[in-house]
């Protein structure tokens, strides 16, 4: 994660943050009417918040179930290799497997959790073996998701600091 500077943010440029992340593609000035503003000052305070890195990128949320990638699999890690070296073959090796989602160093029992999206359990096994040949694990623990409660990309906006 990066160690930024946080960037000054008003209550106008929150609004536009929550209008944008419920939806990015809305047109500029359904967006201006949402938060009160000009198209011109919207669209300058979106310049803004991509130029400062509170908007890191906007992207199209693809539905895993008609991309054949409806299984969650949630994967706990435990190694007894700590070195620097062996967590940069980890990463290296987890991140380039397309499915694995998200990538958690953990504090507690397990040491790592690794989020990842599938077709069936026969290209998780694909996946397990990929990950296994390409570095040295302990224990590797794996939990399948069998219902979907709540899934957001959403961030809680709440805690923002005003300026």
């Amino acid at each position: 994660m990066k160690t930024e500077r946080k960037p000054k943010l008003d209550a106008f440029d929150v609004r536009v943050l929550k209008e944008l992340q419920s939806d990015a593609s809305q047109p500029l000035e359904e967006l201006a009417g949402k938060v009160g503003l000009s198209p011109t000052a919207t669209w300058r305070r979106v310049q803004k918040l991509e130029q400062s890195g509170a908007i890191r990128k906007r992207v199209a949320i693809l539905d895993r179930e008609l991309m054949n990638v409806g299984v969650t699999v949630f994967i706990a890690i435990r190694t007894n290799q700590h070195s620097a070296e062996w967590l940069e073959k980890f990463s290296s090796a987890v991140n380039s497997i397309a499915e694995i989602v998200d990538f958690y160093r953990m504090s507690g029992q397990i040491d790592y959790l690794l989020k990842a999206h599938v077709s069936d359990l026969k290209s998780y096994d694909a996946l397990y073996k990929k990950l296994i040949a390409r570095v040295e694990l302990t224990d590797v623990t794996s939990m399948f998701a069998i219902e979907e409660l709540k899934s957001t990309t959403e961030i809680p906006l709440n805690f923002v600091e005003l300026s």
